[in-house]
Formats: structure tokens, sequence, C-alpha cells
């Protein structure tokens, strides 16, 4: 399996905000994307899981199997937003995903226990606060499997102990053969990933 970028450009709202950016990521590898707001960190993410089309140069997805046939179908995206129904419990939200995505992996009551949260799947989602909402986001990517984990400022709201919970979790990935591309503006504790740096001059 490998993630390959060919000078790639990308696009928002009709502007350039990054162009001729190139990587190539094989089976445990880690992207960090560094820069300054506005560098076009988002909008990378955004491009490589297909919900922005590339504004120059390509995307290959390489040797992924009859399970993940396109890119599109490998990748987990965390957003800045959480993606969940605010009315709907916890454990409704993370059993739709599990459905909607296909490929089940752990059970929600089981994913819940990785993020900490095991009793309060009862709950209504916006019930929570803000990191333990972003918890739940994160036990989404375990309910289903994707080898590609597209992360943007994952760890945006969590307190120190839920960043240490997280970054064991990335790592499991990894160490598992998965691909995780993060943006961030914090230190996110991955050894021997690869750093791209958008926006400089």
């Amino acid at each position: 399996m490998r993630l390959i970028a060919d000078r790639l450009g990308g696009k928002r709202g009709g502007e350039t905000v990054f162009s001729d950016v190139s990587f190539a990521l094989g089976q445990g590898d880690g992207l960090i994307v560094t820069g300054p707001n506005g560098a076009g960190k988002s909008t990378l993410l955004r491009t490589v899981a297909g919900l922005l089309p590339t504004g120059a140069g390509a995307i290959r997805f390489e040797a992924a199997g009859a399970d993940f046939p396109t890119l599109a179908s490998a990748c987990h995206y965390l957003g800045h937003e959480n993606g969940m129904k605010k009315a709907l419990t916890v454990s409704e939200n993370l059993a739709f995903w599990q459905e909607f995505l296909g490929s089940p992996h752990l059970p929600v009551i089981d994913a819940l226990e990785m993020v900490g949260l095991d009793t309060i799947g009862h709950l209504p989602f916006g019930y929570l606060s803000t990191g333990q909402k972003r918890r739940i986001a994160i036990a989404r990517l375990l309910v289903s499997y994707r080898p590609v984990w597209l992360l943007d400022e994952p760890t945006a709201g969590l307190d120190k102990h839920s960043e240490i919970q997280f970054i064991a979790l990335m790592k499991a990935h990894l160490e598992d053969g998965g691909i995780i591309i993060a943006a961030t503006h914090l230190p996110l504790g991955l050894d021997e990933v690869k750093e791209l740096r958008l926006g400089l001059t």
C-alpha cells in the first residue's frame, strides 16, 4: 500500500493555497503537516480525502487490495467538526458510522473504552463537553477499519491525559501498517514520521 502525491496543488475559493507538494507514504508511515494559518493544511487533507478537487498534479493510491479499491474508500477523515448528531446518543452515533462506513473493527463499547468514555454511551452527544466530543470523534476511527487516517488538528480540545491516549492509538495504527497524515500546530509525539511544512516562501 502506497499513497503518493505528485506535484499536488490545492485551491480554496478559487485561489491557489499550496502548490508543487510531493510525498510518498507506505505502510506504517506518518506525515505531519505544519505551517501558519491559511497555508493550506486543511485544504491538503480535504484534497487527499477527495472532498476537494486537485488544483494541480495527482494523487495515487497503490496496491491496497479489493477491500479498498479507491483512496476515498481507504480514508478516515477527522476534521474540525466532529461529525455527530447532537440529539442521538453517543452509542447511536458510533453505530451509525460503523454501519455507514462498513468494515467493522471494534464494537462500539470497546471503542468507547479505548477513549476512556465507556460509561457515557447512553448520553446524547449534545450533552458532552468539548473534550468528550472530540474523544467520541476519535472513537469513530476505531469502530470501522480504514488504513489511512487524515487528521486535522486532532488534539484540539483534549486535555493532556486524552492527548496521551490518542498518541498511543496513533502509534498502534502505524505499527499495524496504517498511514497517518495529520495537520497540526502542536507536537503529536509520534517518532520517525515525516514532516511537510506549507507556506514556505
